[in-house]
């Protein structure tokens, strides 16, 4: 699933190198391959090939690598080609899955919520002007969109790069996110909402971009293991959102 090319950019960002200290690795590119196939598929760990070798080991470095955060530390350094003149605020719902209930509660909150069609986990998201990942927050699927816009656009500022834009639904017409928009510089391309008391002017040639999000959650969710969560922990499905973004960024 990886190309040449692709695997040279992000070899290097693995632990179990020669160069490392500890073990060194089996085989680190067969190892990413395996857990690609999963994200791509789908399927549950037990139905992974025999050609990538065991599969309760596979899932058992998949895991310490979760933990340890090696996922989004790979995500993290492709994300700093990240072009923030343009940013792009939306969320997308994912179905979960009944194997993903039932986590130990000393785990803590697992981004689970009760909506209309059942138990959903929503990603909220925010893009860069090229369509790819720059930060994401987890919740229940019953949280608003709006929720999360504060945290989504810290995480971005603190990247020190001058923010022009900031393009999102009605959803995030409030006088909270506007006033944020407004502080760090940029411009809000957010339309009113019908029931504003007092309308403001928006710039709807520009909002016709908005797409670009929408365009990523749709390569986001080719990753039958995003669009549907199987995974009881936060943090694992976590870290297949970061693989997946990762895989866009390489493209």
């Amino acid at each position: 699933m990886l190309r040449d090319d692709q695997w040279a950019r992000i070899a290097h960002m693995l632990p179990g190198k020669p160069t490392d200290r500890g073990r060194t690795a089996a085989d680190n590119r067969m190892f990413v391959e395996a857990v690609l196939w999963i994200a791509r598929t789908g399927s549950p760990w037990r139905d992974l090939l025999p050609r990538f070798g065991s599969w309760n080991s596979v899932y058992q470095r998949f895991s310490r690598w979760s933990e340890k955060g090696i996922w989004y530390r790979v995500f993290s350094e492709l994300a700093k080609d990240a072009d923030f003149e343009e940013l792009y605020l939306d969320s997308t719902i994912v179905r979960a899955h009944q194997h993903s209930a039932g986590a130990p509660k000393k785990r803590g909150d697992q981004a689970l919520g009760r909506s209309c069609g059942g138990l959903s986990t929503k990603i909220h998201a925010v893009v860069e002007g090229l369509g790819n990942l720059s930060h994401w927050v987890l919740t229940g699927g019953n949280a608003h969109d709006s929720t999360q816009a504060s945290t989504l656009l810290e995480a971005v500022e603190t990247c020190g790069d001058m923010i022009d834009s900031v393009t999102a639904d009605k959803a995030y017409d409030a006088g909270s996110i506007l006033e944020m928009i407004e502080a760090i510089g940029a411009k809000a391309v957010i339309p009113p909402k019908s029931n504003r008391r007092q309308p403001r002017p928006f710039d709807s040639h520009h909002y016709k971009s908005r797409n670009i999000i929408e365009r990523f959650f749709c390569r986001l969710k080719q990753f039958r293991r995003i669009a549907t969560r199987y995974d009881k922990l936060a943090s694992r499905f976590s870290s297949f959102i970061a693989i997946a973004a990762a895989i866009v960024w390489l493209a």
